[in-house]
């Protein structure tokens, strides 16, 4: 198979020590239905057979890129960025499966949809029945990024000219969450869209970065998810900010302040998004779940109970006009006057 000048497709490949996985990877690029593109492959200086398998295929498509030094997973991800040709870039993994309908299908979808930027597809994870499914428009992926990464890395394709036309690539200081990142700063300027169908394979194994970084993985996300609710115009003060983080991270107690001051956060958020930035339902579902899960939280959680907390209950049942169920109430009532303590 000849590589045309100027492909359809870039498929990008960032691989280090994939020799276990890195054929059946290939095989499921070269047998795809769509034959225009040039299949990109970045290794970041294997030390296993990877590279001697990536060689011993005889296809004009492959271009192999070998680093002499290892300099990360983001860093081949920009450079194969930078001097890829084709028009779309099909983003893949050395351990994934790519479905052959794959390439055929997202064209199709980009080719007749110009205000999308990225197209990502379901996924199944190999080994298991279970099937990975993210919302398909734009809208609901916006919503949904509010709560996690809603595209597959490895099954989406980009349409180059958005990332030419806006600046951008991957944020190296992101990584391991460097697509998350990518595509939250997108979704201001351009359209996401995932295809309904399983069209990649996805394989979980120890080695994975994701799976060694995860502390900092969720550190970097946190603040993802800051930065998108930040494309609202509302007042951003240090103290704000930091609520965010808290209400968004989840695991922290909260004490009767920061409950007073979600309220006045989510008003300002709700008055900043009536020219919609999010869907107005949805977000405003978001941020009732949040309260929901804060109420909830702050009075039926608790290590210790008085008087006071059950005061507080009656405040905040009136100004969030939110209350617990009639037996959770009178618990919490029990609880406040015998100043219960686990």
């Amino acid at each position: 198979m000849i590589t045309s000048l100027n492909p359809k497709i870039t498929v990008l490949m960032p691989v280090y020590n994939c020799e276990l996985y890195i054929k059946e990877t290939i095989d499921s690029i070269l047998d795809q239905t769509f034959t225009d593109f040039e299949f990109l492959i970045i290794d970041d200086a294997s030390t296993d057979k990877t590279i001697d398998i990536i060689k011993a295929y005889n296809d004009s498509r492959i271009k192999l890129i070998v680093k002499p030094f290892n300099t990360g997973y983001t860093n081949s991800l920009n450079h194969g960025l930078k001097i890829a040709k084709g028009e779309y870039i099909a983003r893949m993994d050395g351990d994934d499966i790519s479905i052959v309908e794959r390439f055929e299908k997202q064209v199709k979808l980009l080719d007749e949809n110009i205000d999308v930027a990225v197209c990502g597809t379901l996924f199944n994870i190999i080994g298991t029945s279970n099937t990975v499914v993210v919302p398909q428009n734009h809208e609901d992926i916006k919503l949904g990024m509010l709560k996690k990464c809603c595209l597959g890395h490895p099954t989406v394709m980009i349409r180059k000219s958005y990332l030419e036309k806006f600046a951008l690539n991957y944020d190296v200081t992101k990584e391991p969450a460097e697509d998350y990142d990518l595509w939250t700063r997108l979704l201001p300027m351009a359209k996401l869209h995932n295809l309904q169908e399983v069209l990649l394979s996805y394989r979980v194994h120890t080695s994975q970065v994701s799976q060694k970084r995860n502390i900092q993985q969720r550190d970097i996300a946190l603040e993802i998810k800051v930065n998108l609710l930040n494309n609202l115009n509302f007042e951003k003060k240090n103290e704000s900010q930091d609520l965010l983080r808290k209400i968004i991270l989840n695991e922290e107690i909260f004490s009767f302040k920061e409950m007073e001051q979600f309220q006045y956060l989510k008003n300002n958020l709700l008055k900043a998004n009536l020219k919609p930035f999010f869907d107005k339902e949805g977000f405003e579902k978001y941020l009732l779940d949040i309260q929901y899960h804060l109420f909830n939280g702050y009075f039926l959680r608790r290590d210790r109970y008085s008087p006071s907390i059950y005061f507080q209950y009656q405040k905040i049942k009136t100004e969030w006009k939110s209350q617990l169920l009639p037996i959770d109430e009178f618990k919490l009532a029990v609880k406040s006057l015998i100043f219960y303590s686990k």
